[in-house]
């Protein structure tokens, strides 16, 4: 009876001992990254800068979730680095969380929706989402409701003039044209290029207008 009971006694301090080290092991390993809330932002910065965590490309957004300075000064950014794109990946999706708790997935107006959060309602935007184009026949107030940009591609083929313009095909938006001809600076830098012709409203395209890419 005593053998019986000693080796009981055994196992049972040594499964102690075993989940005590698994606790130790998970709190010293635990996840590289902040928590999420349900944000893929690999996912987001792929849609924003194609994955790279240390653009610059001089347009005023930094980094792989393409932080302005006022955004990552304002949420406390300025404790890991003067800009986004000088902090580490870990350190610009923890400010990205700030982010998110005070202006929702909407402060990626465009590529928020990539990263599949459960928060995808904003009630703020930090920049203009580009939407679909519309047809010229569409009435302007429904065309100009912001929505994310369909992931689908045009479905009406136009010609391309020249390697160096576009001719805005239905369902078009200015983040697919900008990632499908590599323009440098995204869809902020195209609508700044070609404004005269988009107007103020870089989410109100139409089918045909002629686009500068360069």
């Amino acid at each position: 009876m005593a053998t019986a009971y000693s080796a009981r006694s055994r196992r049972t301090a040594l499964g102690a001992v075993l989940a005590g080290a698994a606790v130790g092991a998970a709190s010293l390993f635990g996840p590289a990254t902040p928590a999420s809330a349900g944000v893929n932002w690999d996912a987001v910065a792929r849609c924003e800068s194609g994955g790279n965590w240390k653009i610059n490309t001089g347009n005023g957004y930094y980094g792989g979730l393409q932080f302005s300075r006022a955004t990552w000064n304002g949420y406390g950014g300025q404790k890991y680095a003067a800009r986004a794109d000088l902090a580490s990946r870990s350190e610009q999706i923890a400010v990205a969380e700030k982010v998110l708790r005070g202006q929702g997935i909407g402060a990626w107006p465009v590529c928020g929706k990539k990263g599949g959060s459960a928060n995808a309602a904003a009630t703020r935007s930090e920049r203009a989402a580009p939407k679909k184009a519309t047809s010229k026949k569409s009435a302007p107030k429904r065309a100009a409701t912001r929505k994310a940009a369909p992931e689908r591609a045009a479905t009406t083929s136009a010609p391309q003039p020249s390697a160096g313009t576009y001719v805005v095909r239905r369902r078009d938006t200015l983040s697919e044209i900008a990632v499908a001809q590599r323009v440098d600076g995204g869809w902020r830098a195209l609508h700044e290029r070609n404004r005269a012709v988009v107007g103020d409203d870089p989410g109100l395209i139409f089918p045909g207008q002629r686009l500068r890419l360069r």
